[in-house]
C-alpha cells in the first residue's frame, strides 16, 4: 500500500512546508471542525498531499489520519495499459484501487477528499468515488471540493488544516485539471450517498458535506 500514514502508528513530513500558503475560508471545513472537536477515536482518511500540518492538527484532538495521494499515483504511466489496434491506452482502475486504496478492512468515520476528483483520469473518478463509499462507516462524513470554473491561475494545492474556519492552500505539483463538475454531474457522482450539502463560496470552488 502507497501512500498511507496513520497517525500514532506512523510518521510523515511535507515537502515545502511553510512555502506560499494562502488561507481560504471554507464553509465546510468550519462545519466538519465542529464535528471532530465534538467526537472522540475518529478514524480520518486524507486524500491529497501529505500535510504534517493535518497530521498534527488530527491527532491533536485524538484522533488517527491516514493519508493516500491518488493524484500523483495516478499520473504514473505504470498505470497505463497500452491499446490494441490503435486504441487509446487504458488504465488500469482495478491493479490501482488495490495499490493505493486498499485499507486492509479498515473503515473510516471521515474522509477529506478535497478537490481530488478533479484531477483523476475520467475511468478513476466513479471507481475512487465507490471505493470511498466503500470504506465509509455508515454516517460517516466526507468533505469534497469541486471547482466551478477552469482558469490559468487554477492549480492542484495541498491542503493545510487550522483550527479556524480557514485551510491554507499550497500549490503543490503542475498536475493538469481535468474535470469541472456542475451541480447535476457531482449529485450523479455521490448517487450512493445518503445525504450531502453543498456550500456557497466566493470562489470558484464548490464545497460539500457528504454523508455515508
Amino acid at each position: 500500500m502507497r501512500n498511507l500514514f496513520g497517525g500514532g502508528d506512523s510518521s510523515s513530513s511535507s515537502r515545502g512546508h511553510d512555502a506560499g500558503r494562502m488561507p481560504r475560508h471554507s464553509s465546510g471545513w468550519k462545519e466538519l471542525m465542529k464535528h471532530l472537536q465534538t467526537q472522540e477515536s475518529l478514524r480520518i482518511l486524507d486524500i491529497g498531499p501529505t500535510s504534517s500540518t493535518n497530521i498534527n492538527y488530527i491527532t491533536g484532538l485524538g484522533h488517527s489520519i491516514y493519508m493516500a495521494n491518488v493524484v500523483e499515483e495516478a499520473s504514473k504511466p505504470e498505470w497505463l495499459v497500452p491499446g490494441e489496434s490503435g486504441e487509446e491506452p487504458a488504465f488500469a482502475v482495478n491493479r490501482f484501487l488495490e495499490s493505493n486504496l486498499n485499507f486492509s478492512g479498515r473503515k473510516f468515520d471521515v474522509v477529506i477528499l478535497w478537490d481530488t476528483a478533479d484531477y483523476l483520469p475520467e475511468s478513476l473518478v466513479a471507481p475512487v468515488i465507490s471505493r470511498i463509499h466503500e470504506v465509509l462507516q455508515p454516517g460517516g462524513l466526507m468533505l469534497a471540493f469541486f471547482h466551478a470554473t477552469a482558469g490559468p491561475d487554477t492549480f492542484f494545492c495541498r491542503y493545510h488544516l487550522t483550527d479556524t474556519d480557514v485551510v491554507e492552500m499550497q500549490r503543490a505539483g503542475n498536475y493538469p485539471l481535468r474535470h469541472v463538475y456542475n451541480n447535476r454531474k457531482i449529485e450523479n457522482m455521490l448517487s450512493e450517498f445518503s445525504n450531502y450539502r453543498f456550500f456557497l463560496a466566493k470562489d470558484s470552488l464548490r464545497e460539500v458535506i457528504i454523508t455515508r
